[in-house]
């Protein structure tokens, strides 16, 4: 009986160099994470909005310097802007500056910031991020976010709104309104905070960066709110494409500013 011929394996084969390629953009494509669900020109005119809506749109804290604005927002944790602007007006008034906050001490601190959630925590951090300014910056508050991160009680996100505010820096301070609006309208997808910080920061003109930050929250707080958004109310209803919309009405009328008065005269 003749011996079973023995079978061939089959050659593995490759994936072709146009497979390749093609697989490339995909993998980078899971790596960036979702797109904006808008077009430059979009984006461009959404902001466009919102500068003529709020020229100079300010946050809600009370501040007279760097440090106070950083001890504000500190503070801020799971608190109202308004609950922190009732407890440090009066600080404020007796310790504008980390040698005066830490002359007081920290009980006395807790007495004024008592009213505001986890004050306990909070008076520590002060005490600490005031003997810290002192120590490693002669006082000054830093201008760059990993060593702004370095004090106590100070994340990303308090860092942000210190370099933007104070210092004038392009930076996106992502709070749980720009959170929301980032994922709900589709204009800066992300599962994190940073994710949707990254991602402003890529699609955001850069002529709109500087107040872009307050633009995106007082929209958050104001309109796009939490439970249900204020869609007829809405500067930019006719451009968003968030699938919890609720009007279909085109975006009220505002005001244009002078310089684009002037030059919608030059094209007509």
């Amino acid at each position: 009986m003749a011996a079973p011929k023995s079978k061939k394996s089959l050659p593995v084969k490759k994936p072709s160099a146009s497979a390749a390629s093609d697989a490339k953009p995909a993998a980078r494509q899971r790596k960036r994470g979702p797109r904006s669900l808008y077009t430059p020109a979009e984006v461009h005119e959404i902001f466009r909005r919102f500068s003529v809506q709020r020229p100079e749109p300010k946050g809600e804290l009370d501040y007279v310097n760097a440090f106070t604005l950083l001890v504000a927002v500190v503070l801020s944790a799971q608190a109202t802007d308004a609950g922190v602007n009732k407890a440090t007006r009066p600080l404020f008034a007796v310790a504008d500056t980390p040698q005066k906050m830490l002359a007081l001490g920290e009980a006395r601190v807790g007495d004024y910031i008592r009213t505001i959630g986890l004050w306990r925590n909070k008076a520590k951090n002060v005490i600490a991020l005031s003997r810290a300014l002192i120590d490693d910056y002669g006082g000054r508050v830093p201008e760059d976010r990993d060593e702004l991160v370095k004090l106590p009680g100070v994340g990303r996100k308090t860092a942000n709104v210190v370099l933007n505010v104070a210092f004038g820096l392009h930076t996106m301070a992502v709070d749980t309104h720009i959170f929301r609006i980032g994922n709900r309208i589709g204009l800066a997808p992300g599962k994190t905070p940073e994710q949707v910080e990254q991602a402003l920061l890529k699609v955001i003109p850069v002529e709109y960066m500087r107040h872009a930050h307050h633009w995106l929250i007082l929209h958050g707080r104001y309109v796009c709110k939490a439970r249900k958004p204020d869609c007829p109310a809405c500067v930019i209803a006719d451009i968003c494409k968030s699938k919890e919309k609720t009007t279909d009405v085109p975006a009220p009328l505002v005001p244009i500013s002078p310089l684009e008065e002037a030059a919608l005269a030059e094209v007509q």
